[in-house]
């Protein structure tokens, strides 16, 4: 009998200890400063802020690149884009008629879990590439319902060219196809009704797997321009139509969260919250607001690449707000250590376990952050220290300024990018300068997976510059 008595409770915490879900909700474009728990004052996002009051919310938190395909290629991989070939001199993005995608000998988080048992799903806005072998199907997704690229992109002849395309859009402008799996299921997709519809995509994927494990990720396509929104949220926000894109992003994070806690899975599910890269600066009050960050998307200035994150998992996270470093590429490692997953071996990883700062138990072993644009390093972060070899902005103008010696900046004095300290701190500039050529060092050449695109790309393209009068609307250049 003691025998027994002693078996059991071995066994009974061992079967306590299941693995834990796994929820990423990424937002589209989203700036740093665009929430209410980081000081927005006029959009309300009472259910992010109170992921941020239950759970953590970090202050200095990084993509792994300022646009869109890089930046989703670096969250899955745990790798910096410029190890793959996600990250190009020619295109920043792909496109609709790019021959090119996420190499399917990359290790996707989905493709981590798998072998533990974890039920796979990817919903929203994908972006690494749209053809059969680059679907998410195929890397490591059991099931997919979203837009294969950009929700502004597949303009039809018939959309009105310069502001009015954005200021004032409809479904009918935008040619872009909503997939289920492998196939098309409606095009153009209905955008005013897509956020409230992938919402309702993970509640019943979770109620389906509510006996675990699982993994979603629901990546919004949205607050990307062309904004919509569904008529329960048309001008509720003081902020216009962009903060009412945003609150109903806010509602279907609230919806999640609440199915988690009514299914009894909360305290057994990790929820990250963050966005793929900076606002969208050029569109005036149609983007988002990069707080008191310097630039916005397509740029290496912290308004860029930092982004709003937010970790809950009731009782496990430790609640407070993270001052220290982490990354997208940080969630590879940290769900691989948190879940007894095998993370890659065999390369290079770009990403560190977080889970000694999530669950107080340590400091995040990130102390460095590299800002690449194309195939070019432009800045370096070492500790509160950052040095600027490049600058370019986003988009429009177009010339790229290179320093010698680097601009520096002491992010924690000077989050802004403000003030250049590099006359005062030489000896800080020759450590990141060191920093950089090593990293420089360990990067292979490999196939620029965007450069190739169908012969139609020129001709598609010129008639996409002309119908937005210029700017990038048809995906980040």
């Amino acid at each position: 009998m003691a025998l027994l008595l002693a078996l059991l409770l071995v066994l009974v915490p061992a079967a306590a200890a299941a693995p834990p879900n796994i929820v990423i909700l990424f937002a589209d474009d989203l700036g740093y400063g665009d929430l209410g728990v980081y000081g927005n004052p006029t959009i309300r996002t009472p259910h992010l802020d109170r992921m941020a009051v239950e759970g953590q919310k970090w202050t200095d938190f990084y993509v792994g690149a300022s646009v869109c395909t890089p930046s989703r290629a670096a969250l899955l991989t745990g790798r910096l884009p410029i190890r793959n070939g996600m990250m190009s001199a020619k295109n920043r993005v792909l496109f609709p008629d790019s021959l090119g995608g996420l190499p399917q000998e990359e290790v996707t988080i989905a493709e981590i879990l798998k072998p533990l048992g974890y039920a796979t799903m990817a919903i929203g806005k994908w972006h690494l590439g749209h053809l059969p072998q680059y679907l998410p199907t195929r890397q490591g997704f059991d099931a997919y319902f979203g837009i294969p690229y950009s929700n502004d992109m597949d303009k039809t002849p018939g959309a009105p060219r310069g502001p009015e395309l954005w200021k004032h859009p409809k479904i009918e402008y935008f040619n872009v196809p909503l997939m289920r799996d492998e196939k098309i299921i409606e095009r153009p997709a209905d955008q005013t009704t897509i956020t409230r519809r992938y919402t309702e995509e993970a509640v019943r994927f979770i109620r389906r797997h509510k006996g675990g494990p699982f993994f979603v990720y629901l990546a919004y396509n949205l607050p990307h321009v062309p904004l919509f929104r569904s008529p329960k949220f048309a001008g509720v926000s003081l902020r216009g139509l962009y903060g009412d894109v945003v609150e109903e992003i806010d509602w279907s994070v609230g919806r999640i969260l609440d199915t988690l806690e009514e299914e009894g899975l909360a305290r057994n599910t990790l929820v990250v919250f963050t966005s793929d890269n900076g606002p969208w600066l050029i569109f005036d009050e149609f983007g988002g607001s990069a707080g008191p960050l310097r630039g916005g998307k397509g740029s290496t200035w912290e308004g860029g690449m930092r982004e709003p994150a937010l970790f809950w998992w009731p009782g496990k996270v430790r609640p407070g707000t993270v001052h220290e470093l982490g990354s997208t590429m940080d969630l590879l490692p940290t769900i691989a250590a948190i879940t007894g997953a095998e993370a890659p071996k065999d390369r290079v990883l770009d990403g560190y376990d977080l889970s000694p700062v999530l669950f107080g138990k340590g400091k995040s072993p990130r102390k460095e952050m590299f800002y690449w644009r194309g195939d070019k390093l432009f800045a370096v972060r070492l500790g509160r220290y950052k040095a600027h070899f490049y600058t370019r902005s986003g988009y429009r103008h177009r010339q790229e300024t290179a320093h010698e010696p680097p601009l520096l900046f002491d992010l924690g004095v000077d989050p802004g990018e403000q003030w250049d300290v590099a006359g005062e701190h030489p000896d800080v500039i020759e450590k990141i300068r060191k920093l950089a050529e090593e990293h420089k060092a360990s990067i292979e050449p490999v196939k620029d997976q965007l450069l190739e695109r169908s012969p139609e790309a020129l001709t598609s393209r010129a008639a996409s510059a002309k119908a937005t009068g210029g700017l990038p609307l048809g995906g980040a250049r």
